[in-house]
């Protein structure tokens, strides 16, 4: 893989350092994930206490409102930690810094930005 980058006129990513980035994002993930189940069930649990009726509650609407809100970026973040897997994954079978659509190397400073990327910039701004 290293001669596929330099040949690119890229420098290989430091596959330590490149692990270390996606652990460190996939431990931040987790927490996120954490605190995220621990608000929406504190929301859940706030609602069993109360009779709500939406309609005619003046807060049924705001807290179910929060309730989405909460589920969809938990969502959002068990999605990310999916990638974070799957670009550790490419990372072990050594196919990690290739675009999964042309298959060019994804520049460094993309993934060091995006360390689960698997598209390079050209081929996720055509998706779009």
């Amino acid at each position: 893989m290293t001669d596929q980058w330099t040949d690119a006129g890229f420098a290989a990513p430091q596959g330590g350092s490149m692990r270390a980035l996606l652990e460190a994002d996939r431990a931040g993930t987790l927490q996120q994930i954490s605190a995220l189940s621990r608000e929406f069930d504190g929301i859940v649990e706030a609602n069993a206490l109360v009779a709500i009726d939406d309609e005619h509650d003046p807060e049924g609407a705001s807290t179910a409102f929060e309730r989405a809100h909460v589920a969809a970026l938990l969502s959002q973040a068990r999605e990310h930690l999916d990638d974070l897997d799957r670009a550790l994954e490419r990372l072990e079978r050594g196919d990690y810094g290739r675009c999964e659509q042309c298959g060019e190397p994804i520049p460094p400073e993309r993934l060091e930005v995006r360390p689960a990327a698997k598209t390079c910039v050209r081929c996720a701004s055509a998706a779009r």
